[in-house]
């Protein structure tokens, strides 16, 4: 792991789906054709894909990743990445460059071990995979993969590395899709949409958090806290720190679970700012932060902002099991130096 994108290493496990579709067949006669029977729309949505369909998916993000990470070019991901990931593979294309390929990108593997489909008649549609274990023998990966309408392709919204030791929940079986919860959902021990608020104040407030009692510990939290106290210890003769964390509006998407929890996925925003408060002082900028910034120190302040993407495993409503983070990402996204 390393303090720059916060890397954690995770492990976990899913399930796939398939899909199917009928034909219909024709025979003619000297009678009059019978008046056609149009069929009921399914009660339930079926799966948003069909295992050969994912296949494709997988294999034509693969082709964008290899292109774009060998020419350290962000453009090259657009057919195939979105935001935030998009913004967060830049900057390790940056970090890359600045590190003399030291530091290369997150490995991301897109063969996978399991996938997780939804059930769903809407857009956007959203699709995560567990990877396999990447060559560098570092945890697998959850790839989260967004269709915005029925004519964009899936595209890389995210990915996050699983914990070890935390192991994913079960999902539907093969064939049948796992369900879409809305995020005010009444149906777990959080709704969804408070998720990653109360995460938030858990990062910022500790123990002393109103929610802190309905997480459990989780590497992220113990680094993100670590890495704030060093922060402060290392400038504190030039000037203060602090941190804040914001999570966007709503979660990307709520995915069901066999026993009745869900998975919840989202994004936070993390904002280091280092206020020089000594006159004279000025901050080094490391490489990185350097190329990110385009500048190579800091006389007033320095701004770091983090891209977080955090997966929760949140149980059902009466369940007295705390809510979990199986996987997550931090990459530092961009620097400000004044």
């Amino acid at each position: 792991m390393t303090p720059g994108s916060r890397a954690l290493s995770r492990r976990a496990a899913g399930l796939t789906v398939v899909a199917a579709v009928l034909g219909s067949v024709l025979a003619g006669c000297a009678g009059a054709p019978p008046a056609p029977h149009p069929q009921a729309a399914p009660a339930v949505p079926p799966p948003v894909l069909s295992v050969a369909q994912t296949t494709t998916v997988l294999g034509d993000l693969g082709k964008v990743l290899t292109a774009g990470d060998a020419a350290l070019d962000s453009n090259a991901l657009t057919a195939r990445v979105m935001e935030p990931a998009l913004a967060m593979r830049h900057a390790e294309y940056l970090r890359a460059q600045a590190t003399n390929g030291q530091r290369p990108p997150t490995a991301l593997p897109t063969s996978a071990q399991a996938v997780i489909e939804p059930r769903t008649s809407g857009w956007p549609r959203t699709q995560v995979v567990v990877s396999v274990q990447p060559d560098d023998l570092q945890a697998p990966r959850l790839l989260v993969l967004q269709q915005t309408t029925p004519r964009d392709p899936y595209r890389l919204w995210g990915w996050a590395r699983l914990f070890p030791g935390v192991s994913m929940p079960a999902t539907a079986t093969p064939g049948a899709g796992s369900p879409v919860l809305p995020a005010d959902a009444s149906s777990l021990s959080v709704r969804p949409d408070q998720v990653m608020p109360a995460y938030a104040d858990v990062l910022s407030n500790g123990d002393a958090s109103a929610s802190a009692s309905q997480f459990a510990p989780d590497p992220f939290r113990t680094s993100v806290t670590s890495a704030r106290q060093t922060l402060a210890t290392n400038v504190k003769d030039v000037g203060n720190a602090a941190e804040t964390y914001t999570p966007d509006p709503a979660p990307l998407t709520v995915i069901g679970t066999v026993d009745g929890g869900a998975l919840v996925i989202g994004k936070v925003t993390t904002t280091s700012t280092v206020s020089i408060t000594v006159g004279g002082a000025k901050l080094s900028l490391s490489p990185v932060e350097s190329a990110l910034a385009a500048a190579s120190e800091a006389t007033q302040s320095l701004v770091r902002t983090y891209t977080d993407v955090l997966v929760f495993r949140v149980p059902p409503a009466g369940s007295t099991a705390q809510v979990q983070l199986v996987a997550a990402e931090a990459v530092l996204t961009a620097v400000t130096a004044q």
